[in-house]
Parts: C-alpha cells; sequence; structure tokens
C-alpha cells in the first residue's frame, strides 16, 4: 500500500519558538512593568510585536519553506503600507509645524 507523507517539521522547534515566543511575551510585559516612558517604551513595544509576528508567521504558517515569489506577494503589500504610513506621518508633521508658523496657531 502506497500512501503519500507530508512533510513535517520536527517538534522540537515548535517547542523552542513557542519558549521563544513566551520570552518575547514576557519582555513585552516587563517594559509596562517596569514604567519605560516615551520613544524607548513605543519602539521596544514595536520590536517585540514585529519580532513575534514574524516568528508567527515564519513557522506556524510555513512561511520558511515557501517559494519566495509567495513570501514576497505576501510581505511586500505590507511593507508598502508601512512606507505610506511613514511618508503621511512625516507629511503631518510638516503641515502641523506650517501651520503653527503661519496660522499663529
Amino acid at each position: 500500500m502506497a500512501h503519500v507523507q507530508g512533510q513535517q517539521h520536527p517538534i522540537g522547534l515548535y517547542l523552542k519558538i513557542w519558549g521563544l515566543l513566551f520570552v518575547l511575551s514576557t519582555l513585552s510585559y516587563l517594559v509596562d512593568y517596569f514604567h519605560f516612558q516615551g520613544y524607548f517604551r513605543w519602539s521596544m513595544i514595536i520590536i517585540l510585536m514585529l519580532l513575534k509576528a514574524g516568528l508567527i508567521v515564519s513557522i506556524f504558517m510555513h512561511m520558511a519553506w515557501e517559494r519566495l515569489a509567495l513570501v514576497y506577494a505576501i510581505l511586500v503589500p505590507p511593507m508598502c503600507l508601512l512606507v505610506l504610513v511613514g511618508l503621511m506621518a512625516a507629511e503631518a508633521d510638516y503641515v502641523f509645524f506650517t501651520r503653527g508658523t503661519f496660522l499663529g496657531q
């Protein structure tokens, strides 16, 4: 009897990723526990969030083993949106500065 076997990844890999996600989640909770403030707090929260999301997408959603074209098709659009959000934030700062300078608000 012939049957098709799918590709299986070792359970140890998943356990290591779960452990790493636990450590990253603990670090993100410690940011609030130690009452970090300002840009350091927000940068740590965003960095830890992106690391956790990257691990989940790459390992649990099996993107690490996919073709490069599929990875680009999934990752490039959100990256373009992030660039656009950054450009909009820079434009908003410029408009805010200009309104304050010329309109006295």
